[in-house]
């Protein structure tokens, strides 16, 4: 018998998502939690597994489709199995009655689009009588008219008509629909004011190189990225107006650091969250962050793992980036950004002349919750914190 595969729910919010691929196709062969498809919604990109080992008899939810939480998406069978054609009734996931059953194929019902009063929101007889009710209540469309016929169009200028023919449009992704809505609404939204320091990262890359062995042992993969979400989570306690939020009836102040760490993908860019990054130390940072990254880039995160950041750490520099003035990760107040690590001429002591590892960070926050003087005392406390860095662990 064949089994389906249905949308889950992934996550509190998710309402719905989008087919972005089937990394199947019908006839193959296919392993239980093997990933099948891939389903991309407004926060995140999510890889489906397999809930059975077989082959995939047939897709209902082709790439590009919208499903909601218990929608059909396909069948996996055995190999000489024949799908059963798809009924009104496929893309509705809960319990069904004969009665119900037989009333959605007679009057060709997709049950999902019926709002179930039953229990656990099943559909019942009487949820399906109303529908038909109401469905029959309602008035005939009115006959299509010919249109009238349109004008032509003005030629276009032979620019313009060699440029389109040396251009391609590139559909926009879920993914980059979403960045773009964001990124354009929090500057929009809010007054971005940015401060630069420099950070001597002398102690930071001495005591990396003495304990880089250690973490690794214990499975950690020790980056620089984790000592900016150490520095920057005690920063943020010392600064609470940093670790907020804006709202028409006052500012939101945050006692946990959840602290968003943006992940750089092949197509777009995902800011994971570390839960109550204050309450880890350096090796708790470490592993967090290596867990979300390497998640992010197989497409493993939930919904449930870019929610409720209170603060956003960006590390452009791993790209060779030595500045820049990244927006604020709504509805945040603030994002930390750190350029590339570079040698870097100093005056030091009594007008001596070193070679030190230095980098420039930023810090870009909202004007309508902190001044100036709020993000400098941020940003030279974590300098403080980096440049101190004890040498033992």
């Amino acid at each position: 018998m064949a089994i389906q595969v249905i949308m889950p729910t992934l996550g509190e919010s998710f309402a719905s998502g989008t087919i972005s691929r089937w990394l199947k196709q019908p006839g193959d062969a296919v392993q239980e939690y093997e990933p099948l498809l891939e389903v991309s919604t407004d926060k995140v990109d999510t890889e489906i597994p397999a809930p059975a080992s077989g082959v995939l008899l047939v897709i209902h939810a082709p790439e590009g489709s919208s499903v909601s939480a218990g929608a059909l998406l396909g069948l996996i069978g055995a190999p000489d199995e024949a799908p059963a054609p798809p009924t009104p009734a496929d893309a509705y996931a809960g319990p069904v009655t004969p009665v119900v059953a037989r009333m959605a194929a007679e009057h060709h019902l997709d049950l999902a689009q019926i709002a179930g009063t039953g229990r656990g929101g099943r559909v019942t007889k009487k949820d399906v009588e109303s529908y038909l009710a109401a469905r029959a209540a309602r008035p005939e469309p009115a006959a299509p008219t010919t249109p009238p016929a349109r004008p032509p169009e003005p030629a276009l200028p032979r620019t313009a008509s060699a440029l389109a023919e040396d251009s391609q449009l590139v559909p926009l992704t879920a993914m980059r629909r979403a960045i773009a809505d964001h990124m354009a609404r929090s500057a929009s939204t809010a007054p971005h004011v940015t401060t630069v320091f420099e950070v001597d990262l002398s102690a930071v890359l001495k005591h990396r190189d003495a304990q880089r062995e250690s973490f690794a042992r214990q499975g950690a993969n020790l980056t620089l990225t984790a000592y900016f979400a150490a520095a920057a989570a005690a920063a943020l306690q010392a600064n609470p107006y940093l670790n907020a939020a804006w709202t028409d009836d006052g500012i939101i102040l945050h006692r946990a650091v959840h602290l968003g760490i943006a992940v750089a993908l092949d197509d777009g860019l995902i800011v994971p969250v570390i839960r109550s990054a204050h309450r880890l130390n350096l090796l708790g940072l470490a592993l967090a962050i290596n867990d979300l990254a390497a998640r992010a880039r197989a497409r493993q995160l939930q919904p449930g793992d870019v929610q409720g950041g209170t603060f956003t750490i960006t590390n452009h520099g791993v790209s060779g980036s030595l500045l820049a003035l990244p927006i604020i990760h709504q509805p945040q107040a603030a994002i930390l950004g750190v350029g590339a690590v570079e040698k870097r001429v100093k005056v030091v002591g009594d007008d001596a002349i070193a070679i030190r590892p230095c980098a420039y960070v930023t810090l870009t926050f909202d004007h309508r919750v902190a001044d100036g003087a709020a993000g400098d005392a941020f940003l030279a406390s974590l300098k403080h914190t980096l440049e101190n860095w004890p040498a033992e662990p």
